[in-house]
């Protein structure tokens, strides 16, 4: 088998890195919420508790201050004297008073009492910057979260493609699978192909991408993706693989990007799972092997076989041939 650098791996990665952004590196920071969305989880956690942990620090300082340059950290705090904060004499006790007040924990033992205009502000400061902190961070830990990236790894799609003839017509074929037993709402089926070529004025594209034909006229497309199913891409006069033999497949060199798309039935999310098919697997002259029997009152699919194929007599020229 021949190694050679994929465009989208089998996982559905794009191998695809933007370097030498320049200025436009900005724009991220424009976008800051989907930019968190989208990092890795570990950074996400620790911006997370950095945020948190800083912030926590500064309102506690600024708590801290108050007391200290009103001399409430010196004085005792009884019916005598009336501080800005009662029972705050050090900064692990401000700490502690802003973690209660942010929490909502609220012992009793530090409040606020009235003679202290520059406390009530610092509160009403403090209310309103919490909330704001926590509807950003845990909006988008939620989202990130909730979203369907992992439901497309129970998505299948078959290690190789195949091509062999289907009521008497060459057809390139490959299968897809759903190992949940809930669905996919209006799953649909796309496929690339992505090949070099030169143009007719000299024009060199390193990655010009093709669609292929799995059945947008006829609805073929749209999946009912309760089994396993084999998509065709049928091989005629205005396929890229009209020209297509045996013998030119082992010299070609081209991917073939699949898309399957739909919605989670549980969530209501869009979900996208990607597999890609190099030229080296795609097998000329083989059928996939049945994977639905009927048993005693339901249809049962036997998930061993789902990548498995034989050969069948094909005739080794193109379409064009």
């Amino acid at each position: 088998r021949r190694e050679r650098q994929r465009f989208v791996d089998k996982n559905g990665r794009c191998n695809v890195q933007h370097g030498n952004l320049g200025g436009e590196s900005s724009r991220y920071l424009s976008d800051f919420f989907t930019t968190l969305v989208d990092l890795k989880w570990r950074w996400n956690l620790l911006i997370f508790l950095l945020t948190y942990t800083v912030a926590w620090l500064v309102m506690a300082s600024m708590w801290w201050g108050i007391a200290y340059l009103r001399g409430d950290l010196h004085q005792a705090h009884g019916d005598s004297y009336s501080p800005c904060v009662a029972n705050v004499y050090n900064f692990p006790s401000a700490f502690l008073f802003f973690v209660e007040t942010e929490a909502t924990i609220g012992y009793g033992h530090r409040y606020i009492t009235e003679r202290c205009p520059e406390g009530i502000v610092l509160f009403l400061f403090q209310s309103l910057l919490g909330s704001i902190v926590d509807a950003f961070l845990i909006g988008c830990m939620f989202i990130k979260m909730s979203q369907p990236k992992k439901r497309a790894e129970t998505l299948m799609f078959s290690r190789a493609a195949v091509i062999s003839q289907r009521d008497a017509k060459l057809c390139l074929m490959f299968r897809v699978g759903n190992l949940r037993n809930s669905h996919m709402v209006s799953a649909q089926i796309r496929c690339k192909l992505i090949k070099s070529r030169h143009t007719p004025e000299g024009e060199f594209l390193p990655l010009d991408q093709c669609e292929l034909d799995v059945g947008f006229g006829t609805g073929a497309d749209q999946l009912f993706l309760v089994s396993p199913l084999t998509i065709c891409h049928e091989i005629n006069s205005e396929s890229p693989f009209f020209s297509l033999s045996q013998r030119s497949l082992q010299s070609e060199q081209f991917e073939i990007v699949v898309i399957l798309e739909g919605i989670v039935e549980t969530t209501g999310m869009t979900c996208q799972a990607r597999t890609s098919y190099t030229e080296d697997e795609v097998l000329w002259g083989h059928r996939f092997l049945p994977v639905m029997s009927l048993e005693d009152g339901f249809f049962r699919v036997d998930y061993s076989q789902f990548h498995a194929t034989f050969e069948v007599p094909t005739p080794p020229y193109s379409v064009k041939e």
